[in-house]
């Protein structure tokens, strides 16, 4: 192993953030129309970097961007990583090259929440929120005495969350930004880790706080999208409503640089006052957790916030705002009947929802429905993250054949181009927003990719064209909406193609994980050495080669 440099204590610390493998979330099929390598930085490295001593020399490394390249780890004295169980993969992968090197390693995030094995990879893991750990292990890095486990001892107020450090990243390559508000989430969903990770009680940041993330964004050029990263943007509806007319007046005086879309919880539909005040603040967009329209279900899964209310009228109601709802869905929950598929689909149909996410149901280490399950002798693994993948973690009361075919034919229906855009049009002859986002010069070169892409070489050249003469035709106030839902489309038909093909295999893991071919051919990846080769090897066989046992959480936030 590399010795840490002393004397002097000046380390070079290099972070690093894993690929993300193509999800919902990645966009991967989208960005290239907007010319962008990824969706938005890594928060949480970038708030572990402003964290760290001011003397040190910080290199970030977002992989999404750029690769991760040998003469970084010659440069660095210390890696340290974060990321979440999706990315378990690569960030085995990448903690194999820095030890085949002898460099040390520190990771966090919420994967070491989530990942037990992590201590035979990583050689200090980090477990717990970084306001409170970090400085303690800057030091005992400085001496050459870090422990191999930190752990948080309690949840910090988020006055103590310093501003990102910008100034190791370029803006330039991200589709949108980020910032975050809150941590936690006052609900009890079965399947959610966010309340084993931060809480049942939200902890906010104040609004000064915020003002002065935005001011850093503004001074950086930035305009366009910034993403409000909580889980719940509304969990402390009290402080929302402190913040937002803060948001709104600081948005005014700058002449709308920025919109926003955050996260939120369905009982937003219950206040009118909220929506209004989101609105005025410049929120185009909300992702909501619909789930499942099967009440037995919601019941379950202890989703009793979406229970006795109509979850229809409730998307109507904030997409009458001015706000467009992408929807979480899921499919596998015991009491799902067999008509659940056919419910689904009916419910996105119904409700106009564009961009609906529907997953398999996976139960993740440390929730309430993985202890269930795991009493109850249904865990397989510890699973992989990716609930658009075919591999079931659990197993499920529906024959898995069954859910499988189902899964896979609600993907098939509701991202057919002729149903998506049908869908997305009568989505926007109810969408009249208050704000729009820029649009720059580069939007109409995004425009001119789109018409190459899917209307001269796509394969559903006559659909795509069709949409667009209709909005056109009739909304053409949103026609710069309609665009970038259609790129959107596009991403989510390629995530379908592949869902389905993946959907061929089985879909039961063992109980050892071995769910399928997890080593790639090494030898034709020139990111490796020959020496960084064997210790991949060694680390993906021993991952893929031990039972999952139950794996304890704990708060962490080091995304």
């Amino acid at each position: 192993m590399r010795i840490y440099r002393r004397g002097d204590h000046i380390l070079n610390a290099l972070l690093i953030y894993p690929e993300w493998p193509d999800t919902y979330w990645s966009f991967k099929h989208a960005l290239p129309f907007h010319g962008k390598r990824s969706l938005y930085p890594p928060l949480g490295l970038l708030t572990v970097a402003a964290l760290l001593p001011k003397h040190w020399k910080k290199r970030l490394v977002d992989t999404n961007v750029r690769p991760l390249t040998n003469a970084d780890l010659q440069w660095a004295d210390v890696a340290m990583l974060s990321g979440m169980l999706v990315h378990k993969r690569d960030l085995l992968g990448i903690l194999a090259r820095c030890r085949s090197r002898g460099l040390p390693t520190v990771i966090g995030g919420p994967v070491t929440s989530s990942v037990q094995e992590l201590p035979q990879h990583a050689d200090h893991v980090v477990i717990g929120e970084a306001e409170d750990l970090i400085a303690g292990l800057a030091a005992d890095l400085e001496q050459g005495t870090a422990k191999q486990i930190y752990r948080a001892t309690e949840l910090p107020g988020l006055d103590r969350t310093p501003l990102l450090d910008l100034d190791l990243i370029n803006l330039k390559y991200y589709s949108c930004t980020g910032i975050q508000y809150s941590r936690g989430c006052p609900f009890n969903c079965e399947f959610c880790d966010i309340i084993e990770i931060y809480g049942r009680k939200p902890r906010t940041k104040s609004p000064a706080q915020i003002v002065a993330e935005l001011e850093q964004l503004y001074e950086r050029k930035w305009r366009g999208s910034v993403f409000i990263v909580d889980d719940n943007f509304i969990g402390n509806k009290k402080k929302v409503k402190e913040l937002l007319p803060v948001i709104a007046e600081w948005n005014r005086k700058h002449q709308w640089p920025f919109t926003f879309y955050t996260e939120a919880s369905v009982n937003l539909a219950d206040d009118t006052e909220l929506l209004r005040m989101m609105n005025e603040a410049g929120f185009i967009r909300v992702f909501l957790g619909i789930e499942t329209p099967v009440e037995a279900s919601l019941k379950e899964a202890q989703k009793l916030q979406n229970t006795r209310r109509s979850l229809l009228d409730n998307v109507r109601r904030i997409q009458q705002s001015g706000m467009e709802v992408m929807g979480g869905f899921i499919v596998g929950f015991d009491n799902d009947p067999d008509t659940v598929f056919d419910e689904q689909v009916k419910f996105i149909e119904d409700s106009a929802i564009p961009l609906a996410m529907v997953g398999l149901l996976e139960a993740l280490p440390g929730t309430q429905l993985y202890r269930r399950l795991l009493k109850e002798g249904r865990i397989l693994n510890e699973g992989h993250g990716n609930n658009m993948d075919s591999q079931l973690n659990f197993v499920p009361k529906m024959d898995p054949q069954k859910l499988a075919e189902g899964y896979r034919s609600i993907l098939q229906r509701i991202y057919h181009p002729d149903a998506y855009y049908e869908r997305v049009q009568r989505f926007l002859s109810e969408y009249h927003p208050a704000h729009h986002d820029p649009h720059p010069l580069s939007h109409y070169i995004v425009f001119a990719r789109s018409i190459l892409k899917q209307g001269l070489l796509g394969d559903a050249r006559a659909s795509y064209w069709k949409f667009l003469f209709n909005v056109a035709t009739h909304h053409r106030h949103v026609f710069g909406t309609a665009v970038m839902l259609a790129i959107m489309g596009y991403h989510f038909q390629m995530l379908t193609r592949d869902a389905c093909q993946t959907n061929q295999r089985p879909l039961l893991a063992d109980r050892e994980g071995k769910n399928g071919p997890v080593q790639e051919d090494l030898e034709e990846n020139e990111r490796y050495s020959k020496r960084e080769h064997g210790s991949l090897r060694q680390i993906l066989t021993s991952s893929n080669g031990e039972e999952s046992p139950q794996v304890s959480i704990a708060p962490t936030s080091l995304r």
